[in-house]
C-alpha cells in the first residue's frame, strides 16, 4: 500500500541555492553572476534557482598539494577487513595507486619507511557536532540545535558550521580523522540536514565539503523531543506522540512531492529527497523497541533508515538490524547518564558482529573523536571477554569502510584500494593500542599532519595550543 501512495512521487530538483524571490530582489546582480537565468518563453519563470550541485552551497574543496608517496614495510589494515604484513601502500595525485606487498615497484615515489608502524585508511566518524557546537564551548557557539519546533526539516548543519573550531585539529592529530558527517542536534524528530566533511582547514564550509557526499537526515525519537516539547505543553510529550508527528510529516511530505504545483517547501523539500533515496536517514534512537517500530513506520512510508545513532540496545534486535540493512553507530561503553541507557552493554558491538550487521563506532564527542581508535578496542575487548573473537582488521573496519558505507561514500574513501581517495593514517604503533597516535595524515594524497614536523601540525586561532606545537614552548 505504501508503494500506491508513492507511485506519482516525482523529482523535485528544485534545488538548495537562491529563490527565485531572492533572485528577482538581486535582479542585479543575479543577471551578474549567472546565478538565474532570463527565460524568453512566457511559459517559463524569468529567473530559476540554482540546483545544489551549482548553488552557493556546492562544494568548493580542492585537494591540498601532495607528493608520490611509498609507505614501505608497515602493518597495513585496509579497512575492508584484510591485512598485509611488511606491505605497501603507493598514492600519488590524490588517489591510492597500489596496495600490497614488497614487490610493489616505488620508483618514481618519495619512499617513507614504516617498518614497525601501521597504516590504516583515514578515520571516519559519523556522528560529530564539531563547528556546530565548537570549542570554546559557550552559548554563543551553541547553534546545532534549532529546537524551536519538533519538525525543522528546513535546517542545514552546515550553516552552522565554524571551520576554526579547533577540535577538527585535534580530531587528525590525535586521532586520524580525515572525514566527519556534521549532524545536527537530537532535540527535534526531524532536525534537518547534516553535512559531510573533509577534515582539512579552509575559510568557508563549502571549502571543507566533501566532493559527491550525499546529505543525510537527522531524526531522532525516544526521550529527547518527547521531554523538550512536553516540557513546553505540547506535542509530542510521550513515544505515541512522537510516533503520530512523524507519520503526519511524513504524509503531507508525500502529498508535497506529488504536487507538481506546490510552492517551495524547504522542510517538505528534504524530506522529499528522502522518499526519492537522494538523502539518507541517520536516526538517533537508544531502545530496541522503537528502531524496530521505526523501521516499520519506513516501510510504510516508503523510505530507509541508514543507520541508528547510540543504539545502546541495538544487540536486542541484531538479526533485524541485518535484515534491513541497517547500520548501528554505537560508542563502546557509554552507559546508564538517562533511562533509555540503563541497558546498555559494552558487548553491543560484538553482539552485532556475530548477528552480521553492520557496525560503526562513532564519537558524538569533541574528546571521544580524538580516540575512535581506542574505542574500536575497547568494543573488541568486551567481545573477547564473552568468548567473541573479532578481528583486528573488523575493528579498523568499524572505523573506517562501515561509517563510509552508511555516509554514501565507500566508493570514493574508506578502504585502501586502487583508485580510492589517498586519505591514509601512519600509526607510530598499534592503532588498537592506547600508547599508538598518528604520526603522519594525509587527506586526498597530501600531508596534513606531521607529530615530527612543527610546519605540519594544522593550528586553529582559537587552539589553546599543546607543548611543543605552533609557536607554544
Amino acid at each position: 500500500m505504501a508503494t500506491n501512495w508513492r507511485l506519482n512521487l516525482h523529482s523535485r530538483k528544485r534545488g538548495a541555492g537562491l529563490s527565485a524571490l531572492a533572485c528577482a530582489l538581486a535582479l542585479g546582480a543575479c543577471a551578474t553572476t549567472g546565478t538565474a537565468t532570463a527565460r524568453d518563453s512566457d511559459d517559463e519563470p524569468r529567473f530559476a534557482a540554482m540546483t545544489e550541485d551549482e548553488g552557493p552551497f556546492a562544494s568548493t574543496y580542492q585537494r591540498y598539494p601532495g607528493r608520490p608517496t611509498a609507505l614501505v614495510g608497515a602493518t597495513v589494515y585496509d579497512g575492508a577487513g584484510g591485512v598485509i604484513e611488511g606491505g605497501t601502500v603507493l598514492f600519488r595525485d590524490g588517489e591510492v595507486v597500489g596496495v600490497g606487498g614488497s614487490d610493489l615497484s616505488t620508483e618514481g615515489y618519495d619512499v617513507i619507511d614504516a617498518s614497525g608502524k601501521f597504516v590504516t585508511p583515514g578515520i571516519i566518524d559519523i556522528h560529530s557536532h564539531l563547528g556546530d557546537y565548537p570549542t570554546p564551548s559557550v552559548d554563543a557557539h551553541s547553534d546545532g540545535n534549532e529546537a524551536t519546533s519538533p519538525v525543522t526539516s528546513e535546517v542545514w548543519a552546515e550553516h552552522s558550521v565554524w571551520p576554526q573550531d579547533p577540535g577538527f585539529t585535534r580530531a587528525m592529530a590525535n586521532g586520524g580523522v580525515t572525514a566527519l558527517q556534521i549532524l545536527p542536534g537530537s532535540a527535534n524528530l526531524f532536525g534537518g540536514r547534516s553535512v559531510t566533511l573533509k577534515n582539512v582547514p579552509a575559510r568557508t564550509v563549502q571549502g571543507m565539503k566533501f566532493p559527491g557526499a550525499p546529505y543525510g537526515l537527522k531524526m531522532a525519537c525516544g526521550e529527547n523531543p518527547k521531554r523538550v516539547y512536553g516540557n513546553r505543553g505540547r506535542m509530542p510529550s510521550t513515544r505515541m506522540g512522537n510516533f503520530a508527528t512523524y507519520r503526519q510529516t511524513w504524509y503531507d511530505a508525500i502529498e508535497y512531492a506529488n504536487d507538481e504545483d506546490a510552492k517551495r517547501d524547504l522542510g517538505k523539500e528534504t524530506l522529499a529527497g528522502v522518499l526519492e533515496g537522494d538523502i539518507l536517514v541517520h536516526n538517533h534512537c537508544y531502545r530496541a523497541d522503537e528502531m524496530a517500530q521505526i523501521m516499520d513506520m519506513a516501510k510504510e512510508v516508503g523510505y530507509k533508515v541508514t543507520a541508528f545513532h547510540h543504539a545502546v540496545e541495538a544487540y536486542k534486535i541484531g538479526d533485524l538490524l541485518r535484515e534491513n540493512d541497517v547500520c548501528s553507530a554505537i560508542w563502546a561503553d557509554w552507559y546508564g547518564f538517562k533511562m533509555e541507557a540503563y541497558d546498555a552493554i559494552t558487548e553491543n558491538a560484538a553482539f552485532l558482529q556475530r548477528e552480521g550487521a553492520c557496525v560503526v563506532i562513532h564519537s558524538d564527542d569533541e574528546n571521544d573523536i580524538q580516540r575512535l581508535n581506542q574505542e574500536a578496542a575497547k568494543a573488541q575487548a568486551a567481545g573477547l571477554r564473552v568468548g567473541i573473537e573479532i578481528s583486528d582488521a573488523t575493528a579498523i573496519q568499524w572505523i573506517t569502510l562501515n561509517p563510509a558505507k552508511a555516509m554514501g561514500i565507500d566508493a570514493m574513501t574508506g578502504s585502501l584500494e586502487a583508485g580510492k581517495m589517498a586519505d591514509v593514517v601512519l600509526w607510530n604503533g598499534d592503532p588498537l593500542s592506547v600508547y599508538s597516535r598518528p604520526e603522519k595524515v594525509w587527506i586526498d594524497g597530501a600531508l596534513m599532519f606531521d607529530m615530527m614536523d612543527r610546519s605540519r601540525r594544522p593550528v586553529s586561532d582559537f587552539e589553546l595550543g599543546q607543548p611543543g606545537e605552533g609557536d607554544v614552548k
